[in-house]
């Protein structure tokens, strides 16, 4: 398999493991404003109560390089939700194209550039798929915390400090401004204030990863009513695609992130 395979489902395998590793996990402390955790909770409510909704992001996502230092790779994905079980993914940018597939009994990543495609089953609900499906195959989102069906349950596990900043505007929607910290990261969401508490925007500095990486994620075009075909979440096999096992793919990211590291850690 190329290096270039797969580059973007290898960027997600590495910067979303650091999300997992100490963000978004969260335990009480003095520090955590009550009022901060009501607006968190109300933006989780309006997303666990949208049977189906889609959206889209905008990235820029800090990512070492042979170097040892942080480039830039920003990326642009249209997400589209169905609870329970559904969920498709688009993502194009400076990486390579990545789509991502999953119909309730299984889960596809492609590269229609490259023309290759991985596939496994994954359990019949979204909560199941994310928290089964990265044993599996790696692929853990950098948003999968915001799709669980209690978010605010994943979003407040272990939690050290939560504050209100303030009122803020994302590309010209009112937000509330918050910041969270917990091992290993600070975070940060801007919350829009009207009718629907949506995301509109996460920031995420990694303190405990060599220089601090950093992930912003704008949020956009949300639509909590969408008429959503069920093909859409199905990937259609083509004989132009090659498949390629998730073990091979995950086994190429995870060398790359160790030697990465290395270099970062030898500087």
């Amino acid at each position: 398999m190329k290096k270039s395979s797969f580059c973007f489902l290898g960027c997600l395998l590495t910067f979303s493991s650091f999300l997992s590793a100490g963000s978004l996990h969260a335990a009480t402390s003095a520090q955590i404003d009550p009022n901060a955790l009501a607006l968190l909770k109300r933006m989780s409510a309006t997303l666990s109560e949208s049977k189906s909704f889609t959206f889209s992001t905008d990235s820029i996502l800090e990512m070492p390089c042979s170097t040892g230092q942080l480039i830039t790779v920003i990326s642009e994905g249209r997400i589209a939700v169905q609870r329970p079980n559904k969920i498709r993914a688009m993502y194009l940018g400076d990486a390579h194209a990545f789509d991502f597939f999953y119909d309730g009994s299984s889960v596809t990543a492609a590269a229609p550039q490259e023309k290759v495609y991985s596939t496994t089953k994954a359990p019949d609900t979204i909560d199941g798929m994310l928290a089964g499906i990265r044993a599996e195959t790696g692929i853990h989102f950098h948003i999968a915390p915001l799709l669980f069906s209690n978010s605010y349950e994943h979003l407040t596990r272990n939690l050290q400090s939560a504050v209100i900043i303030g009122p803020s505007f994302v590309n010209g929607v009112p937000c509330d401004h918050l910041a969270f910290r917990s091992s290993g990261v600070n975070w940060e969401l801007w919350i829009s204030s009207g009718k629907s508490a949506l995301p509109y925007r996460l920031a995420a500095t990694f303190t405990d990863k060599p220089n601090f990486p950093r992930k912003i994620i704008d949020f956009s075009s949300w639509n909590l009513h969408p008429w959503l075909r069920s093909s859409l979440f199905s990937f259609q096999q083509s004989k132009a695609f090659k498949e390629i096992p998730f073990q091979a793919v995950l086994k190429d990211v995870r060398q790359e992130a160790t030697q990465s590291e290395s270099r970062s850690a030898s500087r």
